[in-house]
């Protein structure tokens, strides 16, 4: 059984591989209806953690606290990152494994899918494009932990391509190379994908995202509207519970989705927030010309990338559940006329588009690429200054599913008893070479470097002491990136005949891990049921 797996931040979408088509699979609603969704959502109630369908009949349950949105988390989070949920703290990688088998359990009970629990279940996952190598750790190894197994990791946008593809199969306007610029709008982030296509062959020429933008900051200001058109006293807004401000933000996030074209007014239900609020109505262009500026930043990002690569493109295909809000389709077609191509599947064409690449009878080859700088600090001038050396520069192609990892060493002949390793990445380089941009630290490892050492399993208590002359012992580093940008360091010491495997983001089972460092806890925002 091989699925494409959509994570949202607020909805996660399903689609399966049957026999060359590629259905989004439905899950049975809490009141028995069928939805194409499973809820990413998390809460706390009488101590107990809920997930998917429970935490989302929780939101009407005395003393419930509800966690929404949980993906927008992952860029600063790590394996052993701790969060705050209702008093109960949790590592966010359990958090997200519970999510995950909470999803499993939905599809073996709740859903469409004929599949029995016997049955392997294989995923194409989908990620963010700019999403860091932490986020991307986290993803797939929550779904390992829940029981699936991962065939590798896709950046949504460049699905979202994929399905495209797949529907202009056949169609003469699409014969030889044609590129595409994926706009793709979430609930929680923004991503644009260049891609070049053929027949059989995808390639990603370069991608940028916006980590927090989408369809959740369009539901803010439609609430920050309501409440100013209210005639609500301002000291009973700001003694909104945080249940009242959660169930303010879905009756928003609800009109929202039923907007079109024609729609000159938005009627919102405040009674569904407290009952002696009465319905207000917001003017349909008050709320674009609010909305307006959240658009305007993906149309900037997306004439950055076109910047950087000016050749032709022949489509800006559009993507992603907020994408539906008819002011996206104005401004896209006021900025970019005819090119602009909406997706008859906007909520699930990502994870159509990772099921057709989960189908290996579609015979589809993709390049995906490097989407930021990863790289170690090194000691310069005799220690007097750090450098950044870039192991693996932006915009490198990553190696095709079965293909050999990319690998590169680096040998010196080291001037300490122990080297300390410290990864980052980053989304930019400044003209001296030091990142800049978003920027993702990794964790820290540690080599013994003196043969006298090697023995020492834990070396976070050692002392680091600079050799006055230097080792005659010669070193190798080297770095291998498999076809989902997991990285493996292989450090030796070739003089001495030992070496440490390390899996950096821990993505690999073999070798010892990374010693992490004690994060404190993390307070996921939440919102509490009265």
């Amino acid at each position: 059984m091989k699925l494409g797996v959509d994570f949202g931040t607020t909805r996660i979408v399903i689609a399966e591989v049957d026999r060359g088509n590629y259905p989004v699979i439905t899950f049975d609603g809490p009141a028995g209806e069928a939805c194409d969704w499973f809820p990413a959502l998390v809460a706390v109630r009488g101590g107990q953690l809920l997930f998917g369908w429970d935490a989302w009949e929780a939101q009407e349950m005395p003393g419930a606290v509800v966690a929404r949105s949980i993906k927008r988390y992952l860029p600063e989070a790590g394996p052993q990152t701790r969060v705050e949920i209702g008093g109960q703290i949790v590592s966010m990688l359990d958090l997200l494994s519970e999510l995950c088998s909470a999803l499993k359990s939905a599809l073996l009970h709740r859903s469409s899918l004929k599949v029995k629990p016997s049955d392997a279940i294989e995923i194409m996952l989908g990620v963010p494009a700019n999403a860091n190598g932490n986020q991307r750790f986290l993803t797939v190894e929550a779904f390992r932990q829940a029981g699936f197994a991962v065939l590798g990791l896709l950046n949504e946008p460049t699905a979202a391509s994929i399905e495209y593809g797949h529907g202009q199969r056949g169609k003469t306007d699409t014969a030889g190379k044609s590129r595409v610029l994926v706009y793709d709008l979430g609930g929680g982030t923004f991503d644009a994908s260049l891609v070049e296509m053929e027949a059989h062959g995808h390639e990603v020429v370069a991608s940028e995202g916006i980590t927090s933008l989408g369809g959740d900051d369009f539901d803010g200001v439609l609430a920050d509207l309501a409440l100013e058109t209210s005639e609500i006293p301002r000291h009973e807004q700001e003694s909104m519970t945080q249940a009242e401000l959660f169930r303010l933000h879905e009756e928003c996030r609800r009109k929202k989705e039923t907007l079109h074209a024609n729609t000159r007014r938005i009627h919102i239900e405040l009674d569904q927030v407290r009952e002696t609020w009465e319905q207000v109505t917001v003017p349909v262009n008050e709320f674009y010309e609010r909305a307006r500026p959240l658009v305007a930043e993906t149309i900037h990002a997306v004439e950055d990338l076109l910047a950087l690569h000016p050749e032709p493109c022949d489509a800006l295909y559009v993507t992603g559940g907020a994408s539906e809000l008819p002011l996206v389709a104005r401004t896209l077609k006021e900025s970019f006329g005819r090119r602009v191509r909406r997706s008859a599947y906007a909520r699930s064409a990502t994870a159509i588009g990772l099921a057709i690449q989960a189908d290996a009878e579609t015979g589809y080859v993709l390049r995906e690429k490097f989407t930021r700088y990863f790289g170690v600090w090194r000691e310069a001038d005799s220690g007097h200054s750090v450098v950044f050396d870039p192991l693996f520069l932006k915009g490198t192609e990553l190696p095709a599913s079965g293909q050999p990892a990319l690998t590169v060493r680096r040998s010196y002949h080291p001037a300490h008893n122990i080297g300390h390793f410290r990864y980052l990445e980053c989304s930019h380089l400044t003209a001296g070479g030091r990142p800049c941009g978003e920027i993702t630290i990794w964790d820290q490892i540690l080599f013994p470097f003196d043969a006298a050492l090697q023995a020492r399993e834990d070396l976070s208590g050692a002392a680091v002491q600079r050799l006055e002359w230097g080792s005659r012992d010669k070193m190798e580093e080297c770095y291998r990136c498999d076809s989902s940008g997991a990285v493996t360091v292989t450090i030796s010491n070739l003089s001495g005949g030992y070496e440490r495997d390390y899996r950096l983001g821990r993505w690999t089972k073999t070798g010892p891990a990374v010693a992490p460092g004690k994060p404190r806890a993390r307070r996921v925002s939440a919102t509490e049921t009265k």
